[in-house]
């Protein structure tokens, strides 16, 4: 599933929401500020004070991000992540926070990779797969 520019920007300009369940099936929601999509069906995002999440997805790597704004970029993304502590994605997310205003260090890197894409748009068409 390719995203589109829409859907690329919506990601890049805000704060996000990132759904994890352990293994259990108990749900965790965080936001994040740091998450690039790097083409057109891979996001990348800093781990940088994850704990609940990290071990959810060590254990299940499903997760769900969730633009903010669901009246102008209303979408919600699922897919599978990788992680790397790392190689060229951990220094990526690395000169992130190495140019953020609070001087962050990820503890790793999140590779997403973006298998379906649903809109979260008001009305009749809520929850609907975008093809």
């Amino acid at each position: 599933m390719s995203m589109t520019k829409e859907m690329i920007d919506a990601i890049e300009k805000d704060l996000v929401f990132l759904a994890t369940a352990s293994p259990d099936g108990i749900p965790n929601v965080v936001p994040i500020g740091f998450a690039r999509p790097i083409g057109e069906d891979t996001i990348l995002i800093a781990d940088n004070y994850m704990n609940k999440t990290r071990q959810n997805l060590e254990k299940n790597p499903q997760l769900s991000l969730v633009t903010k704004d669901a009246t102008k970029c209303p979408f919600q993304f699922k897919g599978s992540a990788l992680i790397y502590e790392s190689g060229k994605y951990f220094d990526k997310v690395t000169e992130w926070g190495e140019n953020a205003m609070t001087k962050l260090t990820p503890k790793a890197a999140i590779l997403m990779k973006v298998e379906e894409i649903y809109s979260i748009q008001p009305g009749p068409d809520a929850g609907k797969k975008i093809e």
